[in-house]
């Protein structure tokens, strides 16, 4: 299996004072013709937001955004009258659809608090905005799917045929996802390295594969990642 890696260098980064980002794929004032999304995989942005600050009231339509919080706590509110404060461990999915505004902002005077945010492009326009928000406390040492188009195993549902799993790796701990033939995959790096397929991947990095093949997954360093497996 060919795994093309794109290193954590190599993004997009920008420090605001407020915020300090680096952006996976081409994203606001970041364009880079050759990295526009993978697949149905659209934006991979890691965050990290000052006590305090945040993401005012913005729109969004026709996207799936899925928030991943490593560290600290975001608040969400929204015009579908949800709000909730997104933790370590949970994840939220919001469905922009036929249109949504949202603000997200950092809970904590004091820390910081620091996400990734990814969007996935749905398999149509026009779904009736909504929400979800769950807690996985299940991802040590193993894969555990977190979104899917069919919710399963207790995973958040996205309008797409994608299917999201995290891990967070004890050092010395192998896990392995297995793409079938026409599936691609994609590793992003959250926390610390791991080798994949004889390729080394630190925090921040992230991997391109197609299938068939499987991704062989080993934590050189305590680790935390997410696995996309796309059409």
């Amino acid at each position: 299996m060919k795994i093309e890696v794109r290193k954590a260098g190599d993004r997009g980064t920008f420090d605001h004072g407020w915020l300090t980002t680096a952006h996976t794929f081409s994203f606001a004032d970041y364009h880079d013709p050759r990295f526009m999304g993978f697949r149905t995989l659209r934006v991979i942005n890691e965050d990290v937001v000052a006590p305090g600050r945040g993401f005012g009231r913005h729109p969004h339509a026709d996207m799936e955004i899925v928030t991943y919080v490593l560290s600290g706590e975001l608040a969400h509110q929204d015009s579908m009258g949800n709000g909730s404060i997104i933790k370590p461990g949970e994840v939220q999915r919001m469905s922009a659809g036929t249109g949504v505004t949202h603000s997200e902002m950092n809970v904590s005077r004091t820390a910081p608090v620091h996400l990734l945010q990814i969007w996935i492009v749905p398999d149509r326009r026009g779904y009736p905005p909504s929400y979800e928000q769950k807690e996985f406390p299940d991802r040590q040492d193993r894969l555990r799917i977190v979104a899917s188009p069919d919710g399963r195993d207790g995973s958040v549902t996205i309008h797409q045929d994608a299917t999201l799993l995290a891990a967070v790796l004890s050092a010395g701990t192998a896990v392995a996802h297995a793409l079938a033939p026409g599936r691609y995959g994609w590793v992003q790096v959250a926390r610390g390295a791991i080798e994949m397929n004889g390729q080394r991947l630190s925090a921040g990095d992230g991997a391109a594969a197609k299938g068939p093949g499987t991704l062989a997954i080993s934590a050189v360093e305590p680790a935390e990642l997410l696995v996309f497996d796309l059409t």
